[in-house]
């Protein structure tokens, strides 16, 4: 059982690095890969904050914290009347968390999980999976707090897979799957390192 574990989540992280990015059909359960063309990213040296929001995170109104509830916000992600992370993607993403591939930002209100975000990292490279907000605007604050991190960090590719409006506000762009390959064989190459206390050596 171990070997199939460890078997699924590097056959996982190879995907990743060729620009794959698994969904699972809400009916079926079938887990897809998929390389989209145009791939939509959020550029980490012109990611825009909203004035509004940027208010909201100055306030300190919610405690952000990392890899703190990585479980539960998937599970979090997931709780929806349709959703394309299956109990099979779950634990694939446990699995790449137990590993130090998968990571999570987390806002918490009072003690609560209240919003949050995860994704898998290879290299200068994060994958955004999935947000979730129980509290309005938590989420974002995620979100702000993630960019704010890969960029101390020295990530040097934020991919969101696909352009929505929401993410337009922050300054996300659709680029061609052929560029999107040439920016993500750079930024995996890269000896950057997600622990906060931990900062990027390269040049």
């Amino acid at each position: 059982m171990f070997k199939q574990i460890k078997d699924v989540w590097r056959a996982a992280l190879e995907a990743y690095r060729q620009g794959y990015f698994p969904m699972a059909d809400p009916e079926s359960g079938h887990i897809y890969w998929y390389a989209p063309d145009p791939r939509a990213i959020l550029p980490l040296d012109r990611f825009h904050v909203p004035r509004n929001l940027a208010r909201l995170v100055r306030r300190g109104v919610f405690e952000v914290t990392f890899d703190r509830a990585f479980t539960a916000v998937v599970a979090a992600c997931a709780d929806r009347p349709q959703t394309w992370i299956s109990r099979e993607l779950q634990a694939m993403y446990q699995g790449l968390y137990q590993q130090g591939y998968a990571h999570s930002v987390e806002c918490w209100q009072d003690g609560q999980l209240v919003g949050g975000l995860f994704g898998v990292t290879i290299g200068g490279a994060f994958f955004g999976e999935s947000m979730f907000h129980r509290v309005s605007e938590a989420s974002k604050v995620a979100l702000v707090h993630l960019v704010a991190h890969l960029r101390r960090q020295g990530f040097q590719l934020l991919d969101i897979q696909l352009l929505t409006p929401h993410f337009r506000q922050f300054g996300a762009e659709e680029i061609p799957r052929a560029v999107f390959e040439q920016l993500l064989a750079q930024a995996v190459a890269l000896p950057v390192c997600w622990d906060p206390n931990v900062r990027n050596l390269s040049p």
